[in-house]
């Protein structure tokens, strides 16, 4: 396999990757105007513990756990934003 095929294909989960956060990010906004309107704090540690949990625990490499809970915590972080911003 050449080095030109194999980017391709990585292109191609870029793209994938991208339009799950976007859906991801777009859900979280939802859950962020339904604790508005309930009144409830947008940050729930809880949640986000369980969040970091469930992806850790699904995580077969090669990325190592730490890597992930990186990359989540600042999903999160980042859907806050939004969510505070809405």
């Amino acid at each position: 396999m050449s080095v030109e095929t194999l980017r391709r294909q990585i292109d191609r989960i870029d793209a994938n990757i991208l339009r799950l956060l976007n859906r991801r990010a777009a859900l979280g906004l939802r859950v962020g105007m339904l604790k508005k309107r309930q009144g409830r704090h947008l940050f729930d540690p809880r949640r986000e513990r369980t969040v970091l949990h469930q992806v850790t625990r699904a995580n077969h490499g090669p990325l190592p756990p730490r890597a992930v809970r990186t990359i989540y915590r600042e999903i999160l972080r980042q859907i806050r934003r939004l969510e505070r911003s809405a």
